[in-house]
């Protein structure tokens, strides 16, 4: 990779000053959505960066999110406000009819609308995506929309929602992977007309909600792509979610790792910095080594995302290790600084508890090991 974004990155950094960790502090306290960084991320065109110039976008690659994305993290900032709109911003991008861009995509990169809400996961089928239930039946120019989703972040702050549904039940399709499509809800309509938000409650401050869809009509020329196909949809945009839920990670680690060296060289005990103790430098320095490693994996990943190449492997692996060095570098932090570290005006325990959740989603890492175990070492299919 020869293009650093340099340029990019020092202008997230600008904006991102005007929201320090104060700002973030009262958002997570009052389990408030940051509406006002998210409308500045806009407002800059940092949003809209991967839909095309024609659309109103910039038409940069996807290493430009990724930078984009890290930035944000490594100032102490939260992109998981807004993040969805890059990763699922692919499937309408490569999907969607040219009526359906020419519709959406001026307003989504304007800021008229948000496209954040993206509706997967089931309670009753997790990561086991095939065996969804929500229905989507054929009735006349409308489908009609059954069932429930899961942990559909930022469904309250969005104007959109990129939803996965069966089309074709499970036992009349030849292929597992069939019956299932995609469609763009129209959530300003749908709510109280068959869609019903409930908030959950986490650890971390993410908007995240389940969703209830009850004989939802949602127009048939809202479809993306052909119907039946809608998983292999989805899939195609799986590489780019983890390679830029990676490059957040990498900010994540590079920010406690930042913090934790600079809090080892000022902090004095028994007469010397805490720093000059091989026990405080260890984890630093092994964190940081992990980070150095995923950076580059996220890095040889968007080099074959953007060639057209396949990337799966370095796509998983990345989001792993990213997670993985994240947390470590989270771990090293909060030790290096001890009590202080789990205060909250340090922002060490936010940034922390935001972290953790990327070894669990949007995908767990024992998924990232069978997908390599299977499709990179050729051992047989565990599930």
């Amino acid at each position: 990779m020869t293009e650093t974004y340099a340029d990019i990155r020092e202008a997230v950094a600008r904006l991102c000053a005007d929201f320090p960790g104060p700002y973030w502090q009262d958002k997570d306290r009052a389990r408030a959505y940051p509406t006002e960084f998210v409308e500045a991320l806009t407002k800059s065109g940092f949003l809209s960066v991967l839909i095309p110039e024609e659309f109103g976008g910039s038409g940069l690659p996807l290493s430009a999110a990724a930078a984009i994305l890290e930035e944000i993290q490594r100032q102490g900032c939260n992109g998981g406000a807004c993040h969805a709109q890059m990763y699922v911003m692919g499937t309408v991008l490569r999907h969607g009819s040219e009526a359906q861009k020419r519709e959406w995509l001026p307003r989504v990169a304007s800021g008229e609308l948000r496209l954040q809400a993206f509706g997967v996961t089931e309670p009753t089928s997790g990561t086991d995506t095939l065996s969804l239930k929500t229905t989507a039946k054929r009735d006349g120019d409308a489908y009609v929309i059954n069932g429930q989703k899961i942990w559909t972040s930022r469904a309250e702050h969005s104007d959109l929602m990129i939803l996965l549904a069966r089309t074709t039940p499970r036992e009349e399709v030849a292929k597992r992977t069939d019956g299932l499509s995609v469609f763009i809800v129209d959530m300003r309509e749908a709510v109280g007309n068959g869609l019903t938000i409930r908030p959950i409650e986490t650890m971390m401050n993410h908007s995240t909600t389940e969703v209830f869809f009850d004989n939802l009509r949602v127009p048939a020329a809202n479809l993306i792509g052909e119907e039946g196909q809608g998983f292999r949809y989805i899939l195609s945009g799986m590489n780019a979610e983890r390679l830029l839920i990676a490059a957040e990670c990498v900010g994540d680690a590079k920010w406690f790792i930042e913090k934790a060296s600079n809090y080892a060289r000022e902090r004095v005990l028994f007469g010397r910095p805490i720093g000059q103790n091989q026990g405080v430098q260890f984890p630093i320095a092994r964190a940081y080594a992990q980070t150095r490693a995923a950076d580059l994996l996220v890095a040889e990943g968007l080099r074959k995302y953007e060639a057209g190449e396949n990337c799966g492997e370095e796509a998983n692996i990345a989001k792993m290790l990213a997670a993985e060095a994240s947390w470590a570098a989270g771990e090293a932090c909060i030790q290096t600084h001890g009590g202080f570290g789990f205060a909250a005006e340090y922002d060490i325990e936010r940034k922390f508890r935001e972290t953790r959740l990327y070894q669990v989603a949007p995908i767990s890492t024992n998924m990232i090991l069978s997908y390599v175990a299977e499709h990179v070492l050729g051992l047989p299919r565990s599930y």
